[in-house]
């Protein structure tokens, strides 16, 4: 078996990212989410953010770009930028001359190449990773699910209202915003499902107003591992997280929770 850099024998590394735009009115800002197609081995029919695993291509150019970022960190970044523009159409993490027909030729470029170091040379673009706030990082580590990602999690702000996305209908079907609590509403509805790291964040992009406290909030609490654990509450087992990571809800009734 061929293990990636970065691979640990207990996880997949990954990487996914909560992308904010203004919401309509003034009101509550709005993050992007997708569902993924029920083919999928990991969270199949789930609404989740965009991300993925990381691949060997951006382990390499993670480590050619120096700077301050460690390349392992580099890596998971750069996977934020080509999975967000291989699923969604839409660019974050890059700068230089980009505007909506660029970023559809840049999007059926890297499906073609699947390289981003090809479409920042084509499309003479540069990482711009500051445009990325770390904000969690889940590692379930749990033997009864199929496949473990260690999966970090970044908090990114478009700037804008209205903005253009299509999925990329292969790993997922749909894409759509929302509040996150219009998000944690539609899921008590019955209308998306969510696993169990997903609802939790969306818990936590609740309290915010604007993507400026919900960096405020990342910046101000380190990011630390997170790995749920079996617990006991009122006679009924819960999975639970920290009290001390920013999240307002910290368990779920295990009989409730969807894992993937």
């Amino acid at each position: 078996m061929t293990i990636n850099p970065g691979d640990s024998p207990e996880g997949i590394p990954a990487a996914t990212v909560v992308i904010f735009r203004r919401g309509p009115d003034n009101g509550p800002p709005e993050v992007l989410m997708t569902i993924r197609s029920r083919e999928m081995v990991f969270a199949g029919g789930m609404a989740v953010f965009p991300g993925g695993r990381v691949d060997p291509a951006d382990f390499d150019l993670g480590a050619m770009m120096g700077g301050s970022l460690e390349p392992d960190e580099a890596a998971h970044q750069i996977a934020v930028v080509r999975e967000t523009l291989e699923e969604t159409g839409l660019v974050i993490g890059l700068s230089g001359e980009i505007d909506a027909e660029k970023a559809r030729a840049a999007r059926r470029y890297l499906l073609e190449t699947g390289d981003l170091a090809s479409v920042l040379d084509h499309f003479d673009w540069s990482l711009d990773l500051d445009q990325l706030t770390p904000f969690a990082r889940w590692f379930p580590k749990n033997e009864n699910i199929p496949r473990v990602y260690d999966t970090r999690f970044y908090i990114a702000d478009l700037g804008t209202g209205a903005v253009e996305i299509e999925a990329d209908l292969s790993e997922n079907t749909h894409l759509f915003w929302s509040t996150a609590q219009g998000a944690l509403d539609a899921a008590e509805r019955g209308d998306i499902k969510l696993i169990f790291p997903t609802r939790r964040n969306l818990e936590r992009l609740a309290l915010f107003d604007d993507f400026a406290a919900a960096k405020e909030q990342a910046d101000r609490i380190p990011v630390r591992t997170i790995t749920p654990f079996m617990g006991e509450r009122e006679g009924k087992s819960w999975l639970e997280i920290g009290e001390d990571l920013g999240y307002p809800v910290t368990g779920e009734p295990l009989d409730t929770v969807a894992r993937g």
